[in-house]
């Protein structure tokens, strides 16, 4: 616990009674005393605010747009010459397999990409930039500067308290905009299936400004564990659990992701890491499907849980990747892998915990729909 890393305002979590653990190499706080499933509530209600600072900010640069776009698009099968300036899309590095290392956000911000990447994979995403782009692109991380999340239905009417120029913004845009007298980069995105902003602020200034939305009666400080029960409802991945290596983007239902003019047929289709594999399931279908799935009791089944078609007898045939209670379902919920024959909603599937095989219903994603603002 000594090696772990401090994020800008680890000093203001422990102020405020959060309980730390270690995530990512970081000492984060994975909840405050109000309790998890009070912060997930008050998220969905009003707004929350989250420190995830411990995200990797990188800025590709040193060339055109055009050519910056062009070399990252031989790592990420998106469409990133199409992006639009002010604009951030969702993507994806993979692997010679197809499989994913490592899920992002980009955003053109005129003359320079600016790319957010995992935490634990943060380190191998900047080399593998570095070893792909330079030196035709400067490939630099940022690493004075925090990174805050403000999500809920409220979050609009704060954050336009510090700067109305953001209640302009729509989903996905991004823009530089003074907070609290500071240079912050906002996107208006998030990982909980809420409206809300993620902001890019000098670490010198960030706990003022964090403050200064605290001070607000919508906002409460929210750690971890509900950051992870707000994206499971919202039936959003997180990698090394619901994505990794072993798994393709048509499995994870992330076909969305890939723009037609990256797939077989499109202008410029193919040219990224596994091209042949991931074309291929998209065109023929996944033998595997990730599925939203519900437990038929009170009972969450979590991570690791191995599924089977039948209650009795028979192969594994999945494995549940995330789970817990969801507190704005009312019930537990969890996301796993299935055949794609038994994909479709309303399926029973069994999952085995402590022995027995329990019924889990298959259902659509997301369980809770999302409010992004459009």
């Amino acid at each position: 616990m000594t090696d772990l890393k401090h994020t800008p305002l680890h000093a203001l979590h422990v102020e405020l009674g959060a309980r730390m653990v270690g995530f990512a190499g970081y000492d984060m706080p994975v909840q405050f005393p109000d309790g998890i499933m009070a912060e997930h509530s008050h998220t969905r209600a009003h707004a929350g605010l989250f420190d995830v600072s411990h995200m990797g900010q990188v800025i590709l640069s040193g060339a055109p747009m055009a050519g910056i776009a062009a070399a990252f698009e031989t790592l990420v099968p998106m469409d990133v010459a199409g992006l639009p300036e002010g604009r951030q899309r969702y993507g994806l590095f993979l692997d010679d397999a197809g499989g994913i290392l490592d899920d992002l956000m980009f955003a053109n911000r005129g003359d320079h990409l600016y790319v957010v990447v995992n935490a634990a994979c943060k380190d191998a995403d900047i080399a593998r930039m570095k070893a792909a782009l330079e030196p035709g692109v400067s490939v630099t991380p940022v690493r004075d500067r925090a990174l805050l999340a403000l999500q809920g239905p409220a979050a609009e009417t704060v954050l336009a308290g510090l700067n109305p120029r953001v209640a302009g913004m729509g989903f996905m845009d991004v823009a530089t905009v003074e907070l609290d007298g500071v240079e912050c980069w906002v996107s208006r995105s998030g990982y909980t299936g809420e409206d809300g902003y993620e902001i890019s602020v000098p670490e010198r200034h960030a706990e003022a400004l964090a403050r200064a939305l605290l001070a607000h009666d919508a906002v409460a400080p929210i750690g971890l564990g509900a950051r992870d029960s707000l994206r499971l409802e919202a039936g959003l991945c997180l990698y090394g659990h619901d994505i990794d290596a072993t798994t393709l983007p048509a499995e994870a239902g992330l076909t969305w992701a890939i723009q037609k003019i990256r797939r077989t047929g499109g202008a410029r289709a193919g040219g990224f890491p596994g091209a042949g594999a991931v074309l291929d399931q998209i065109a023929s279908g996944p033998a595997r499907k990730r599925v939203g799935l519900k437990p038929q009791g009170r009972a969450p089944m979590r991570e690791g849980v191995a599924l089977f078609a039948a209650a009795e007898g028979g192969e594994q045939i999945g494995a549940i990747t995330s789970g817990g209670f969801g507190p704005t379902v009312g019930g537990p919920v969890a996301m796993g892998y299935v055949p794609a024959d038994l994909a479709s909603p309303d399926t029973i599937v069994y999952g085995e915990l402590r022995g027995k095989r329990l019924p889990l219903t298959v259902t659509k994603l997301p369980f809770v729909a999302a409010n992004f603002k459009r």
